[in-house]
């Protein structure tokens, strides 16, 4: 049940990713800390390692030098967010630029008052 839950939080990233250029540390990051359970630093050093190819390879081997890393979970991330990007980046065009605009801010600002009213 856990790879389903880490496809789908790679998959929600991934769209998001697609349609306003984020996704590591504004949704993989939370996702795994606030459903999951993960400490900071794993969460962290987990979204490092599935970005490997070329983006942080020598942070993410430091966490995993120190224990902070998910190999499992960010293999199925790995997986959602390849998908989850593909639909977001071809629902994006679609959109008008002032849309996009808007919801990137939005979506900023809940995740800022989430993190203010309960942060981990």
């Amino acid at each position: 049940m856990t790879w389903m839950i880490l496809i789908a939080i790679g998959l929600i990233a991934g769209v998001v990713s697609g349609l306003v250029g984020i996704g590591g540390g504004i949704i993989i990051v939370p996702a795994l800390v606030m459903i999951l359970g993960y400490g900071q630093k794993m969460a962290q050093g987990t979204t490092l390692a599935l970005m490997i190819p070329p983006i942080g390879i020598f942070a993410a081997l430091e966490y995993y030098k120190h224990g902070y890393v998910n190999i499992y979970a960010a293999i199925f991330i790995i997986i959602g967010f390849l998908v989850g990007s593909f639909f977001g980046a071809k629902y994006l065009t679609g959109l008008s630029n002032i849309t996009v605009v808007r919801v990137f801010a939005v979506f900023l600002i809940l995740i800022a008052i989430k993190l203010l009213i309960s942060p981990k």
